[in-house]
């Protein structure tokens, strides 16, 4: 259990900025190995993420007024949330994979301009695409009405987009998991944060990480339908599929940005197919 828990906190400490300092920190230490072994909890970095998300979209739909702009005004603020509580992590491997896949055809060209940390033109544009996605999506699931078993009639109209958020958050920091195993990373082996995380990944934590996303879809199958979550895992598992064919054929391989790209794109996928299938 004490190795569980100073995996879990490594990994809170490199995805988000809630800070693990002092004696806390000392007796989490680092290794490249902990830190590899710390993959298995990436599922439960989106525990805490969404639960953030959810709550804040939770208390702006209580305290604003009942309006076809409160959904809108909720999505907008809970994403605010997530970007202050990571950092932008994912957010910012989506704009440098798009500024380098789409600057350049050539390989080494692509990944050269993806370790820039100047956001270009696509990657504004990528970045400014996806979060218009998010917030326009969990405005549709904050519009739909609905309630969990025996809770007809409350007065919470947010069921459905809270769920969203704390299961799309888990779900989707899962997938790219599968990009570890299946792909052979090639950035930059010296200067990569992402190296020992990339370098290799067990089956053992593999099924570690999807035992947190089973338990966050069993727990959300108490507000939405088996049918929804369905959906909703079925477009994150195509959104992966693509990624990875594209990844592979462009760059041979996966980077850290491409983990956060996924991340996001599977994080969409999973609303979007939440909102179509409601």
């Amino acid at each position: 259990m004490a190795q569980f828990i100073r995996e879990y906190l490594l990994a809170v400490q490199f995805f988000t900025r809630i800070p693990i300092t002092g004696r806390l920190a000392d007796w989490v230490g680092y290794s490249p190995e902990l830190l590899r072994t710390s993959a298995a909890h990436f599922p439960g970095i989106g525990v805490v993420v969404g639960a953030v998300a959810a709550a804040v979209y939770a208390l702006l739909q209580g305290v604003l007024p009942d309006t076809t702009f409160t959904p809108l005004a909720s999505a907008v603020f809970s994403t605010v949330a997530t970007l202050l509580l990571t950092g932008g992590f994912h957010e910012d491997g989506l704009a440098d994979v798009a500024d380098g896949l789409g600057g350049s055809y050539d390989r080494a060209r692509s990944l050269e301009i993806m370790k820039d940390s100047r956001v270009g033109a696509f990657g504004a544009m990528a970045l400014m695409l996806a979060l218009l996605c998010k917030v326009a999506l969990l405005s549709i699931l904050g519009s739909v009405e609905g309630s969990p078993a025996g809770w007809e009639g409350t007065l919470f109209s947010g069921w459905y987009a809270c769920t969203a958020l704390w299961t799309g958050h888990i779900v989707s920091r899962g997938l790219p998991l599968l990009m570890i195993r299946l792909l052979p990373h090639v950035g930059d082996t010296a200067t990569s944060k992402s190296k020992p995380l990339a370098d290799q990944i067990s089956t053992a934590s593999l099924l570690v990480a999807f035992t947190w996303c089973f338990m966050a879809l069993a727990l959300a199958s108490l507000v939405l339908d088996a049918t929804n979550l369905i959906v909703g895992c079925s477009f994150s598992g195509l959104a992966l599929l693509w990624l990875l064919r594209f990844f592979k054929h462009r760059l041979q391989g996966f980077t850290g940005d491409c983990l956060g790209a996924t991340q996001q794109v599977c994080e969409i996928a999973f609303y979007l197919g939440l909102a179509v299938s409601l």
